[in-house]
């Protein structure tokens, strides 16, 4: 969703860096930008020294999406294409499910800023998982949704940790450039790479032909 489907990994970062002034904790941009990716189950421990379970990284996840919903959500645009690549992968036969961090009353938002709530075939949110990525957790519970098994899926995400997830969960995956600071060469894991949603639109015969070959 996140980076995917909507331009907001840098909004996220600035919320993170944002909550994390209010506890008392100087973080770079930077710093949280190379994280956005995990959820808040990661990051903080890595940036606070909090136990993933303590009320510190419970009340900092809270603030952290209240300030993201509050102050940086209006900000947030999709990338080009995302709703035309959804009715092209759905008239192709093809199902769509969700797999993301976020919770839900953030990723009904989400879904609504990318257009495409009304051609999402199930999701699999923050309440299905008990570990975000590079876990597998989320990646597994969309795979239990779907019905399918992980050998007629293919994830597509933005950053490494979304591949390694993937992977852990023995699913095929495609990157997306748009997400931003990851190059190529971190991407390296996933099947195929495309610049974003139009991009992969574009050639989408590429991706049938790659896919179909494997």
């Amino acid at each position: 969703m996140d980076g995917t489907l909507v331009d907001s990994n840098d909004a996220h970062s600035r919320a993170w860096v944002d909550a994390f002034r209010e506890a008392g904790f100087d973080v770079p941009f930077q710093r949280i930008r190379e994280l956005v990716g995990m959820g808040g189950d990661k990051i903080v421990p890595i940036i606070t020294g909090f136990d993933t379970n303590s009320d510190e990284a419970h009340a900092l996840g809270e603030r952290n999406g209240a300030i993201f919903m509050q102050h940086y959500l209006p900000q947030v645009k999709p990338f080009p294409k995302v709703r035309e690549l959804f009715e092209h992968v759905r008239d192709r036969g093809l199902a769509r499910y969700i797999a993301t961090s976020a919770k839900q009353e953030e990723l009904k938002a989400l879904l609504q800023i990318a257009n495409v709530a009304d051609l999402v075939s199930g999701e699999a949110s923050k309440k299905d998982a008990e570990h975000s990525k590079p876990d597998p957790d989320i990646i597994d519970a969309a795979i239990k949704k779907s019905g399918m098994g992980p050998d007629s899926l293919v994830m597509v995400g933005d950053t490494p940790y979304d591949l390694e997830a993937a992977s852990r969960a023995k699913m095929r995956s495609i990157a997306f450039r748009c997400g931003g600071w990851w190059p190529d060469d971190k991407l390296s894991g996933a099947t195929q790479i495309y610049d974003g949603p139009w991009d992969m639109l574009d050639n989408y015969a590429s991706f049938e032909r790659v896919f179909e070959q494997n």
